[in-house]
Parts: structure tokens; sequence; C-alpha cells
């Protein structure tokens, strides 16, 4: 391996090998399995740094094979082109920075502004972010469905909330930015008279966070109520009350769980929820305090209290348009495409990559 060789953006085989060295080292100390915690974290960060470097040892190798056969004469254009996607996709991880942005996902879906259409609305994201999961080779498993009510055309229920628990590598990372309103243009199903609607859907992204003392849940704050789960149109009414809802009485901060059989399990998964939430409510409540800051040095005197009202619903991040033509554009990177179908189709890593690439 040419230890000089900087393979693609912010990845540096020189610098990764010396952190692996280092970090190599450490577990040979006697008192190094002591502390459980930090030995586990050491010993993942290893792994990480192992598959990487023997991600760019293989793009060498085939970069090495396409320089010799173009010297002979003999290009292979679909293997420069595979090899130019994994590249790609090996660069977008160099934005991947952020503290969490190697954890897995809770991603949430609310139906907004448009009735039964919203509602419809909601389910069609589900499906395309499962699919977009199928492609990436990532477990994605609903918590807690909300269901709509039904009677739509073909049967069709619509979802009300949802959260989706997906389990992959860099899967927060890569889906944080979808957080955001969605907008669907299209000839309602619903209407009689095949009206174009308008629908709109709310996407939170938020990381798996395990228990820390900076997420500190003390039980007395905890309140624990169980009920049974049902599906589609309040049907399929389990017997025993297995699912769970966790409320967090200093915040108000309320989650369920009811995909597993087990009580234990969705207080597991409840709990996941939970620590997800409060993390991104920990977040916001630092970029109001920032915000308050910047306004107070701008103006020279203090926010009014309470700062102002969230924008999150006027936030629209993507636009869906399938009448009078088919179109998906999102609205900061401004990457568009024609084949809207495929989108909903879960074809997504187009807009996923230019949303990693994108500063504001």
């Amino acid at each position: 391996m040419n230890r000089s060789n900087i393979w693609w953006t912010g990845f540096d085989v020189d610098v990764k090998e010396k952190e692996l060295k280092a970090l190599e080292l450490q577990t040979q100390a006697v008192d190094f399995w002591n502390d459980h915690q930090v030995a586990a974290t050491i010993s993942q960060k290893i792994a990480e740094l192992k598959e990487e470097l023997e991600v760019a040892e293989s793009l060498k190798k085939e970069f090495a094979d396409l320089k010799e056969l173009n010297e002979l004469g003999q290009v292979d254009e679909a293997a420069v082109e595979k090899l130019q996607v994994k590249v790609a996709r090996e660069e977008s991880k160099a934005f991947l920075s952020g503290k969490y942005d190697k954890n897995n996902a809770i991603l949430e879906i609310f139906s907004g502004a448009g009735g039964v259409d919203a509602q419809d609305w909601a389910t069609m994201l589900l499906r395309m972010y499962q699919r977009y999961c199928v492609i990436k080779g990532w477990k994605a498993e609903i918590l807690h469905q909300s269901f709509g009510e039904g009677g739509g055309p073909d049967g069709r229920i619509g979802t009300k909330n949802v959260t989706l628990a997906i389990q992959g590598k860099f899967a927060y990372g890569m889906l944080k930015k979808e957080a955001g309103v969605h907008r669907l243009v299209r000839q309602s199903p619903f209407s009689s008279q095949k009206l174009r609607h308008t629908s709109f859907a709310l996407v939170e992204v938020m990381p798996e966070i395990a228990q820390s003392a900076e997420l500190e849940i003390k039980p007395e704050d905890l309140r624990v109520d169980t009920f049974r789960a049902s599906g589609p149109g309040g049907q399929y009414v389990n017997k025993t009350e297995s699912a769970i809802r966790l409320t967090h009485i200093p915040t108000g901060i309320a989650v369920a769980s009811q995909s597993e059989r087990s009580q234990g399990r969705n207080r597991e998964n409840a709990m996941k929820i939970l620590y997800a939430k409060l993390h991104a409510a920990q977040q916001q409540e630092h970029k109001k305090e920032l915000k308050e800051i910047k306004a107070a040095q701008n103006t020279g005197r203090a926010s009014p209290a309470g700062g102002e009202n969230s924008a999150s619903w006027g936030n629209q991040i993507r636009s869906y348009v399938l009448h009078p033509y088919k179109m998906v554009k999102d609205l900061r990177t401004q990457y568009e495409t024609s084949q809207a179908e495929d989108v909903l189709e879960g074809n997504l890593e187009e807009f996923i990559q230019a949303e990693v690439k994108y500063h504001d």
C-alpha cells in the first residue's frame, strides 16, 4: 500500500493506518477491559478503520487493473463507470463526520394538511423509504404506526403517523437531511372527479442513541402505559396489552411501540425512540439559544422570551409532482428528475448524495 496516497476527498490512508496502530496499541494494555464501555468503543473503531482500509485497498486494486487494461487498449467502460460509482460513494462519507452520522436512524412520518390524501401520501413515503432501505441493504422495522380510516380506492388505508427504525452503517448521516416537509401534487384517487390535490407530510430523522450521562432518564420521570396493538382501521387487536407508551414527564414527550409481541421488546424499542427525541429536543434548544444570542448581539438587546414559533411545517424540502407533469425536485440542492415513479420506488440515491454534499 502506498502510504502517501490520498484516495479520495477526506480519506488519507497514512493517517487512518496511524490511527489504527495507536488504537491497537491501547488494546494491549493489561487493564484495557477494566472499562468495558470504553473498550467496546475502541474495538468498534478498530473494526471500522480496518473495513475502511480494506475498501481503499480494494478500490486501489480495481483502479490499477483498469489502468493496465487501458494501457493495453482494452478499455472496459462499464467497469470504469462502476468504479466511479464506488469511489463517489466513499467520497460522500467524507461529508459524514458528525458525532452520530454512523448511527442507526429513527425516521418518523406525519401526515399533514390534505385529509385522506395526506394520509395516503404518508403511506407512500413510508413505502419509498422502506424500498430505499432494501436497496441499501439496511434493515427497516416499523415500531409504531397509527392508521387513518379505511374505505379508500383499492382498499387503501392511509397513515396518520409512523415510526421506522433503520439499521445500517451511516443510516442517520445519509438520511438526516430528509427531515422536513415533503409536498405531493397529483390527481386525487379519492376524488370522483379526479381533481388535482396537494398533500403534505412531515419527515423527522433522529439518530439512534444509547443511554448516556448526557441523556439520563430517571425512573420517576417516566410514565408507562400499556395498550393493545391494532392493525389498519382498528382491526386485528391483540388479546394482550403488549404495546407500550412512554411519557417523559419533564418534557411531555410521548412515544409508543407496538411491533413486538412482548412488552419487554416494545419497551426497549420505545426507549430508543425516547432517547432519540430527547436528543433532538436538546439540539433544538441549543440552536434556539444560539439564535437568541446572535439576535441580541445584532440588535444590542435581548430577544423576546420564548423565541419565535417553529417554522418546521413551512420548511418544504422536496416537491413530488405526478400531474399535470412528472417531476421530483429538491428545493435546497435544486436536483431534479422526471422519473417520479422511480423515486417513489425507492431510487433516492441521487437525491441523498446531493443532500450529503450540500451546505446551507
